[in-house]
């Protein structure tokens, strides 16, 4: 089964609800284009989590790192992958990475769509955005238009204890889909 995984992320970006898997990478290969073909430009990285689960991720081009950082087998990272894109289905299960972000201690990530309040889909985090907060896409270039109502990438370190918790976010990044481009 072939799928051509950039058009499956660019089309699930907008009003996605994410998974994300946190674990270990345990092993990166590449990854076959149109059947076994490869590339060279996306990787299959196979990550366990801490239950000894296996599950695959395709990293492609079209995936954001954050921090940009290479990944390489040890690292403790965070997956996340769209609940409404196709995945085929095999064990360990696959799926196209849309963001990975290596653990770290002193900071948070979250990926989400944030509505027009700055409230995520779950209702758990709401952004607090400094006047001089400046918001970029994922090429790392300034976004110009309003953060709200979008997939976003948020970097934070402390929260209030309300209801939902509330952040003067670190950074924020928006996830732009295809059809603004």
């Amino acid at each position: 089964i072939t799928m051509d995984f950039n058009n499956t992320l660019e089309n699930a970006y907008q009003g996605a609800t994410y998974g994300s898997v946190t674990g270990k990478i345990v092993e990166i290969m590449p990854h076959g284009v149109r059947g076994l073909n490869t590339d060279g430009c996306s990787m299959l990285v196979t990550v366990e989590a801490e239950e000894n689960s296996i599950t695959n991720f395709v990293v492609n081009p079209a995936t954001y790192v954050v921090d940009y950082v290479t990944l390489e087998v040890g690292m403790e990272c965070t997956f996340w992958y769209a609940l409404n894109a196709p995945a085929i289905l095999i064990y360990p299960p696959q799926y196209p990475a849309v963001v990975v972000a290596q653990v770290e201690d002193d900071r948070q990530v979250e990926v989400a769509y944030f509505d027009e309040e700055l409230i995520n889909d779950k209702k758990t985090l709401k952004l607090n955005l400094a006047e001089e907060q400046v918001i970029y896409t994922t090429n790392n270039q300034k976004f110009l238009g309003s953060p709200e109502e979008r997939d976003l990438v948020v970097e934070y370190d402390f929260t209030t204890r309300s209801i939902p918790a509330q952040t003067t976010p670190i950074s924020v990044v928006v996830l732009c889909g295809k059809e603004e481009f």
